[in-house]
């Protein structure tokens, strides 16, 4: 098999002008860099991405490819058609930012302030969509100067509200889906990936199967009898109760979830009830989210929980009900297309350089594309080689490495022209 995949990169390297495709991705980097700051300095929030979209359907535009703008409120599609007929693939960046106020001492850090549900804030890129912007422009950009040996389609996707759409409004992949994102033309399988601020530029970290697990929201409402609170013998109380619930939520996790197979995680974040210090209230509300990353385990524990807060409730006097919304599904890696890819990560990073990972229970609304299609979603390095300190996503001092975002552009066209070619 390796000798085989080994004859075909060379075959592919020299009817693709390896050489020429090489030297378009290096004289890139300038661009790339620059489009991420600007994005960076210039960050907007869900479903509010209107300067980020048009700058983005402006370059597609100037690289001859067909943009289709307003998917999604603000989402915008690129479709390369190669000359030659075959499959077509899709790729993916997600363009909004997060009501978070940069604390980067940088020459191009986020001046941006808002409104956030009420709440004054400073607005950033503090998860890396700026950068994975980037990356996919200079790739279209790359792929749009080969267009007359691409055998196939190419779709660009621009997804906004990744991180959820405001209240009361709908969003990100699920709604790109709905309005047909991957339909006309039908795409074939899909890819993606996430800058890592953890992880050392160069390195591409995977993994088959479920890679980020699917998040759920759960509110669960207790009804008990309010009563003076020198007296609870005459009121049910649901403060009571709902510390109970909560106990025995766990137990489902540290009893019952096989989690030799995938982890899983039940967190209740927020509980609501009472008035004053002296009266046993009438209800209580719980409001948390579960991560899974095996179907049949979110379906076993979803039902647990349901029979769980219900009858536990009732043990105490009260009632109880549970509500689940879904934010997003399990990023699940088809392990046929990313079996078949690997080689083409390997080409670019090296294969020490490409290492298996364990999944992770973050979330990505990617996962929504892969319910649809086969896809893959892989992360990448951002974090300087040697730095001793990394901050976490989705905090005020998130920082990643320009350096390595050229590795994404790399990964990104190597993959689309292996997977198009085979």
């Amino acid at each position: 098999m390796r000798t085989i995949f080994a004859v075909f990169l060379f075959v592919s390297s020299m009817a693709f002008g390896q050489n020429s495709l090489e030297d378009d991705i290096i004289s890139i980097e300038d661009k790339l860099i620059n489009w991420r700051h600007y994005f960076h300095q210039n960050p907007e929030l869900s479903n509010r991405e209107f300067k980020t979209a048009e700058k983005i359907a402006e370059h597609l535009k100037s690289l001859g490819l067909e943009v289709e703008t307003g998917i999604a409120k603000t989402g915008v599609v690129g479709l390369l058609e190669g000359d030659l007929p075959g499959k077509v693939v899709a790729l993916r960046a997600d363009i909004d930012a997060l009501p978070v106020t940069e604390r980067n001492d940088l020459p191009f850090k986020s001046e941006v302030r808002t409104t956030f549900l009420n709440t004054e804030t400073g607005v950033m890129h503090a998860c890396g969509h700026d950068t994975h912007i980037a990356i996919l422009m200079a790739t279209a950009e790359v792929l749009s100067k080969h267009k007359d040996k691409i055998k196939g389609t190419i779709k660009f996707i621009f997804q906004p509200a990744e991180e959820g759409p405001p209240p009361g409004e709908e969003g990100g992949a699920k709604l790109m889906i709905k309005e047909g994102v991957l339909e006309n033309p039908k795409v074939d399988a899909i890819f993606g990936l996430h800058i890592n601020s953890e992880t050392p530029i160069g390195t591409i970290k995977y993994k088959t199967g479920g890679i980020m697990a699917s998040v759920e929201r759960f509110v669960i409402k207790v009804k008990g009898k309010q009563t003076h609170g020198s007296q609870p013998w005459s009121g049910v109380d649901p403060i009571l109760i709902s510390a109970k619930i909560i106990d025995g939520l766990q137990t489902i996790i540290s009893r019952e979830a096989r989690l030799i197979d995938e982890a899983a995680v039940i967190t209740v974040g927020k509980i609501t009830s009472g008035t004053r210090f002296n009266i046993i209230p009438e209800s209580a509300e719980m409001i948390g989210t579960v991560r899974t990353l095996d179907p049949k385990m979110r379906l076993m524990i979803e039902k647990r929980m349901k029979e769980m807060t219900k009858t536990i409730a009732e043990a105490y006097g009260g009632e109880a009900t549970i509500t689940f919304q879904n934010n997003t599904s399990i990023t699940f890696n088809d392990p046929d297309l990313t079996a078949q890819i690997l080689p083409s990560l390997h080409k670019v990073a090296g294969e020490d350089n490409v290492q298996l990972m364990k999944a992770t229970t973050g979330g990505e609304d990617f996962s929504y594309f892969q319910e649809v299609v086969p896809g893959v979603y892989f992360f990448l390095g951002g974090l300087t080689p040697g730095s001793t300190e990394a901050f976490p996503h989705h905090t005020p001092d998130f920082k990643i490495d320009d350096s390595g975002m050229l590795l994404g552009v790399k990964a990104f066209t190597q993959l689309t022209l292996d997977y198009l070619n085979n």
